[in-house]
C-alpha cells in the first residue's frame, strides 16, 4: 500500500510581513523626489513669520531657480517686501544688479507668499508694517 503525504501550504497574509517593503518604497520615493527637485533646480525653502515680528530663519541660502515660501504663522498681517520705494529706511532693502523688486502685499494669518529667485546675489527684504521694529530678512542666491 502506498502512502500519500499531503502538505499544506499556507500564505502569510500578516500585514507586518509587507511593512518593511512599504517603508523601503516610501524611503525610495522620498529620495527620488528630493533628488529630482535638486536636479530640476526647483527646491523650496520655507521662512516663517511670527507674532514676535521676525522672519525665521532671518537668512536663507538657496540656488538660482529655487523658491522661497513665506508662511504667516502669526495673527498679525505681514508683508515680504524687497522694494526700496516702499521702505522707510532704504538700508533695509538690497537687490543684486538686474533683479526686479517684489512685494507680497498683505499676507493674512495662515497665508503664504512664494517667490522664485533667478538672479544670483544677496536680497534684503522687510515687512512693511513691522519694518520699524526690525522685521527684516535676507535671501542669498548662489549660482
Amino acid at each position: 500500500m502506498q502512502s500519500i503525504r499531503l502538505s499544506t501550504v499556507t500564505k502569510n497574509t500578516s500585514p507586518y510581513r509587507t511593512f518593511p517593503r512599504l517603508v523601503l518604497l516610501a524611503a525610495c520615493s522620498t529620495l527620488w523626489l528630493t533628488a529630482s527637485q535638486a536636479w530640476a533646480g526647483d527646491a523650496t525653502k520655507t521662512v516663517m513669520m511670527n507674532d514676535a515680528m521676525k522672519f525665521v530663519p532671518a537668512s536663507v541660502t538657496i540656488h538660482a531657480g529655487d523658491t522661497v515660501e513665506w508662511k504667516n504663522g502669526s495673527v498679525l498681517i505681514h508683508t515680504v517686501t524687497a522694494d526700496a520705494s516702499l521702505a522707510s529706511d532704504t538700508a533695509n532693502v538690497h537687490l543684486p544688479a538686474g533683479a526686479t523688486p517684489f512685494n507680497s502685499g498683505n499676507i493674512e494669518a495662515k497665508g503664504t507668499f512664494s517667490h522664485t529667485f533667478t538672479t544670483p546675489g544677496t536680497y534684503k527684504y522687510f515687512c512693511i508694517p513691522h519694518e520699524g521694529v526690525g522685521m527684516v530678512g535676507e535671501v542669498v542666491v548662489q549660482p
